[in-house]
């Protein structure tokens, strides 16, 4: 079965790309198509796309109050926002209100359509290249909290979750097995209210565990 995708951009342009290159794309299509954040969260109750690509600037409603009202209504709902990250500074704010992760339209197209894919199978995914930089800029500065209920172990995964690391690269810095991390990580989100592993990541810059 195919992913079914939503684009969700004011420029006709980009749209228009990305739908001739998911159209050449094996176990891809493309859903539906929004000019703007009211439409986007229309289509998105009406066509249950796998996943929304959404711009953060959209007359009217922007991109990132639109995925906040799309994750709302839909648990399962996998929101993947495009910004230029050189000016725009809401991406945290993307972030917080459920997006699966970004993508920085400069990007490759085929790196965009990976992405696609890796979010379309529940992980979430950051922009190759800056994870620490663009968190940081958009959390502030961290003040170390508490993290009630969170043992030792799982504050070692989380801080390396929040470096950027697979579950494999944890599995080997802490001399355990890749499924014991994914149950870390499981436990985490449930501990934590996170959506997915972009929240974790955020968390880890709040709190402090990573400078």
């Amino acid at each position: 079965m195919n992913v079914r995708v939503l684009l969700a951009d004011d420029q006709p342009l980009i749209r228009t790309a990305l739908r001739m290159v998911i159209a050449d794309a094996p176990g891809l299509e493309v859903a539906g198509e929004a000019g703007t954040g009211d439409e986007a969260v229309r289509l998105a109750g009406e066509l249950a796309p796998d996943v929304i690509v959404m711009d953060i600037r959209m007359p009217g409603m922007d991109g990132i109050e639109a995925t906040r009202r799309i994750t709302r209504a839909s648990a399962s709902a996998q929101v993947v926002v495009l910004t230029t990250f050189d000016d725009d500074e809401n991406v945290h704010g993307a972030l917080r209100a459920g997006a699966s992760g970004f993508l920085v339209k400069d990007m490759a197209l085929d790196d965009i359509l990976a992405a696609i894919r890796v979010v379309a199978a529940g992980d979430a995914l950051i922009a190759p290249g800056v994870t620490r930089r663009l968190i940081a800029a958009f959390t502030g500065r961290p003040t170390p909290g508490a993290l009630p209920g969170i043992t030792e172990r799982e504050r070692e995964v989380l801080t390396l979750i929040g470096r950027g690391r697979s579950n494999g690269e944890i599995a080997a810095e802490l001399f355990i097995s890749a499924a014991t991390v994914k149950a870390y990580v499981t436990r985490l989100l449930v501990k934590l209210d996170a959506r997915d592993r972009v929240q974790l990541v955020i968390i880890a810059y709040e709190t402090g565990l990573v400078p």
